[in-house]
Parts: C-alpha cells; sequence; structure tokens
C-alpha cells in the first residue's frame, strides 16, 4: 500500500484555509457599531425600513474593514475578493434604505470626507492613528442620528436638513447631546485602551487619558442638563470611567480583563443615552 504524502503542518493548513479581510478582528468595534444604532433607532421610533439600515450599517463596515485591510497590503490580489463581495452585497441595502427613506442620502456628504479620511490612513499605514480613531468614531457616532432620522413619521429633506443646520426642533437638542456623550465615550475608549496596549508605561499619554477624561465628564453633564435631562447619573458614571483611566493602567490587565470591562461601561453608556434622549423616561 502506497504511503500516505505528509499532511502539512495545522498552522500552515489554517493559514491556507483563512481568507483575509472576510471577518473583522477588532471585536470592540461592534459596540462602537451598534450603542449608536440602537439608542437612535429606540428615540426615533423602530420602524421596517431599520432592518433594512442595520443590514446596511453591518455589510458596510464589513466592506469598509476589507477595503481598509487590501490598502494596508499595498493592494495585494489576496485581500481582493471579499473588497469585492462585501462591495457588491452593499447595493441592494443601501437602494432600499434611500427607497424608503430618500432623505437620509443628505448624510452621505456627511460620512463621506471621514470614510475618505480613514481609507486613506489605511493606505499610508496610519491606521493606529489618533487621527483615524478620531473620524472612525466619529462616523459610528453619527449613526445616531441618522437611525433617529430615519424613524421620524414621514421622514423629510427637512427633518435631516434641520439638524445638520443645528436647528432646535423638538427632540433634536436631546438627540444632539446623546451623540456627543457616546462619542466622547468611545474616543475615551481610544485613548485610554492605548494607554494599557501600544503606550503603555508612557506616562504623558496616561495623563492626557486622564485629563481627557476629566475634562469630558464635566462638559458631557452640562450637555445632558442643558437638554433637559438629569445631569448627575452621566457625571457618576463619567466619574468612575475617569478613575478606571487613572487606575487601570497601573495594574497588570490583561486584553480580555479590560475588553470586558469596556464592553459593559459601552452597555453602560448606552443605557445613559437613551436617558438623555428620553426612552428611559
Amino acid at each position: 500500500m502506497p504511503a500516505h504524502p505528509p499532511r502539512p503542518p495545522r498552522s500552515r493548513r489554517r493559514r491556507r484555509r483563512r481568507s483575509p479581510g472576510w471577518v473583522p478582528d477588532q471585536h470592540g468595534a461592534w459596540a462602537m457599531l451598534a450603542v449608536p444604532f440602537v439608542v437612535g433607532t429606540l428615540a426615533g421610533g423602530p420602524a421596517p425600513v431599520h432592518v433594512l439600515l442595520a443590514v446596511l450599517w453591518v455589510v458596510g463596515y464589513l466592506d469598509f474593514y476589507a477595503v481598509g485591510l487590501w490598502l494596508r497590503s499595498r493592494r495585494k490580489a489576496r485581500y481582493l475578493p471579499p473588497v469585492r463581495a462585501w462591495s457588491i452585497a452593499l447595493v441592494v441595502p443601501a437602494a432600499a434604505v434611500l427607497v424608503l427613506c430618500p432623505a437620509l442620502v443628505l448624510w452621505a456628504p456627511v460620512f463621506l470626507p471621514l470614510v475618505v479620511t480613514s481609507l486613506w490612513c489605511s493606505h499610508a499605514r496610519r491606521d493606529r492613528s489618533l487621527l483615524n480613531d478620531g473620524v472612525t468614531i466619529l462616523a459610528a457616532c453619527l449613526m445616531l442620528p441618522v437611525a433617529f432620522s430615519a424613524g421620524l413619521p414621514h421622514a423629510s429633506l427637512h427633518d435631516v436638513g434641520g439638524w445638520l443646520g443645528a436647528a432646535t426642533a423638538p427632540g433634536w437638542s436631546q438627540v444632539g447631546a446623546a451623540t456627543g456623550m457616546v462619542l466622547a465615550y468611545f474616543f475615551g475608549t481610544a485613548l485610554y485602551v492605548k494607554t494599557l496596549v501600544r503606550r503603555r508605561g508612557d506616562l504623558w499619554f496616561r495623563a492626557v487619558s486622564v485629563d481627557y477624561h476629566a475634562v469630558v465628564t464635566v462638559v458631557v453633564a452640562w450637555a445632558a442638563w442643558a437638554a433637559g435631562r438629569p445631569w448627575w447619573p452621566v457625571a457618576a458614571v463619567f466619574v468612575l470611567l475617569t478613575a478606571r483611566s487613572w487606575w487601570v493602567p497601573r495594574t497588570a490587565a490583561k486584553p480580555l480583563q479590560f475588553g470586558l470591562g469596556e464592553l459593559a461601561a459601552s452597555v453602560v453608556v448606552g443605557i445613559l443615552a437613551l436617558g438623555v434622549v428620553g426612552v428611559l423616561g
């Protein structure tokens, strides 16, 4: 009986089966995608368009991740299949959302420069920079007012364009405050995580992170008060977030530990945002 050819090592077989770019490995990004979307949807009132908008949001993120990875690879062919697949998959939900809610097209000029800037960072291999963190977090958090406007009865060009022009229509001031709060939290998370990974031991960067959280605590509490919502729960949570930005980097916390901590914090901030927009009373 002929001998079987030797099997390649397990690690080599795994690498051969793995197709890069299909599924993001940045697990924390899913909370950043989910919290603004859920808060905006519940604030505006769930509607059928939100189902399609959720599909568009998820597929759009998968496509964005694949394109960024392809650009970082210097456009290697092996990274191209997920770019093609996710880009094609994006067409149907995008068209369906615009059919149900044409006014949402007004958000395109807002998102476009953010996406272009982030993809440029990927091309320049600066995807770990604060610039890239800032534009991607801003884009993710802007889904809160997008989802809110999609749920408005008879959403019109005036509804969406009015808020972009800083109108003070009922509900929009609370949505603006909630958007600012989740944006402030997630950008703070980017600073905080860097003090635990890439900038661990960097005392200057740790001080920047703590100072940022302290300033944000005051700002978001004031924003909640200005929006006519209780400010003290917001202040209490952000005081705790400031304390964790000071204390945790001084410990030997592992990625799984602080990752679970940020997941829990994201849920708490999401609940606070629901309170700010009036969903929780």
